[in-house]
């Protein structure tokens, strides 16, 4: 199966996730600056998300660009992938309203990393699909940089039994680390 329609309906679930998000974002109570910081941690928590919705989506994009076809399990991956995304929203007003909450970050990292197991699982499983594909077979011919990501998110937990938003900063650093590995890995 070719990949167009596919790619199409990632980017209208990203676009749908991406939605219900900024629509969960509370409104200012008033137009003072004031007002605006009581709701900073919301603002935080929405960048955040915005950043692993963008993450994945300029993450796909990229293998997807050179991907030829896909097998009906790289379809159950992504699919599988996408329904662990679709908690985001949820789990962004979870931690905003819940900031110091160990379990309100604890979930939103445990999203993380399953959206970051689910990737490996489609990175292996393109590369049974694809298997002819030589720039697909070198793209994704190791899966570090998405196993440092999953592992600074689990120092998180960690760090976040002291201080639970440790957790969410750990998925925040482990976004440019899986983008530096990423560069490193083509070169």
């Amino acid at each position: 199966m070719g990949t167009e329609r596919f790619e199409a309906l990632i980017d209208a679930i990203l676009a749908i996730i991406l939605t219900i998000i900024v629509l969960e974002i509370p409104m200012a109570s008033n137009g003072s600056w004031e007002a605006l910081f009581e709701i900073r941690l919301d603002f935080i928590i929405y960048a955040l998300s915005f950043l692993v919705i963008f993450n994945f989506w300029n993450y796909n994009n990229n293998i997807f660009s050179i991907v030829n076809k896909v097998n009906h399990k790289v379809m159950w991956y992504m699919g599988f992938s996408l329904f662990a995304l679709s908690f985001l929203p949820y789990l962004t007003i979870f931690v905003s309203e819940n900031f110091y909450s160990f379990i309100a970050h604890a979930a939103y990292g445990m999203d993380f990393i399953i959206c970051g197991i689910l990737s490996i699982f489609t990175a292996n499983e393109l590369k049974k699909s694809d298997k002819g594909n030589i720039a697909l077979q070198v793209a994704l011919r190791n899966n570090k940089p998405l196993y440092y990501s999953i592992l600074i998110t689990t120092i998180g937990f960690i760090l976040g039994y002291f201080y639970p938003p440790a957790i969410t900063l750990c998925c925040l650093i482990s976004i440019p680390t899986l983008w530096i590995f990423s560069k490193r890995q083509i070169k």
